[in-house]
């Protein structure tokens, strides 16, 4: 079948005089001419402006496209068109996480420039977190007073509060490396520093809500994580040592 160059145009939702473009620099150019002399596109013509118009679409250069299409087959392009899709696909799921990241910052209270939170958090980013910690938490107390004290955190802030974590962290691992039972004196006291450090930052962490934490920290890979990186099996040390100390407490 022929179209005309208007029908051309119309089926590909383009000019006439991109189509004119097209075939002056030689990316298209069409099969036939009219008795007339006007320009007539083939099927074939339209399936090569479609891998144009998708090749465009992803920002790619005219030269760029005109190397592209010259070499290989039909196979040949659709596998690269996957590819880039693919590509192109990834890159707005980033650029979508990071928009929805930014929104819950903000409605969280955080703020933070980008640098400061690369400098504080690396790959970790408090901000993931945000929606879940509301649907499971949202109308609790401790989320509130979560909400009410960590917004107004600094940078300095931040740093005070991940460092202390971290040394409490390590130390755990240091002890559970030394041999220290996890319902021993010295498990059970890092435990406690633990629990004060959350109600001094975050919120009022009565002992029930300390053996939460604890069972979260076993059953929730990414929480787990945290702690079996510093030492494997440390995620069921700490949850144990936060019994004992709830526990001794008589709670």
């Amino acid at each position: 079948m022929s179209y005309s160059v208007g029908e051309a145009a119309r089926i590909a939702g383009v000019t006439v005089r991109t189509l004119h473009h097209y075939d002056e620099i030689g990316l298209l150019t069409p099969s036939g001419r009219t008795a007339a002399g006007y320009r007539s596109y083939s099927d074939p013509d339209l399936d090569r402006l479609r891998r144009i118009l998708f090749y465009r679409e992803l920002g790619l250069g005219l030269d760029d496209i005109a190397s592209i299409l010259a070499d290989g087959g039909a196979h040949a392009h659709l596998k690269r068109q996957h590819e880039l899709l693919l590509t192109r696909i990834e890159r707005l799921q980033r650029m979508v996480a990071a928009v929805e990241r930014e929104m819950e910052a903000n409605e969280m209270g955080i703020d933070l420039t980008q640098e400061e939170k690369f400098e504080l958090f690396g790959d970790f980013d408090p901000d993931d977190y945000a929606a879940e910690a509301e649907q499971r938490w949202g109308g609790t107390d401790a989320y509130r007073q979560s909400q009410q004290k960590m917004s107004g955190f600094t940078k300095a802030d931040w740093k005070r509060f991940l460092a202390e974590q971290e040394d409490i962290g390590r130390r755990l691992a240091e002890a559970m490396r030394a041999g220290h039972a996890p319902d021993g004196a010295e498990a059970m006291d890092l435990a406690e520093e633990h629990r004060g450090h959350i109600t001094r930052w975050c919120y009022d962490c009565t002992y029930e809500i300390h053996r939460g934490l604890g069972e979260m920290y076993v059953a929730d890979e990414r929480f787990a994580a945290n702690y079996e990186n510093l030492a494997p099996g440390l995620a069921e040390y700490v949850r144990t040592a936060i019994n004992a100390n709830a526990t001794r407490a008589g709670a």
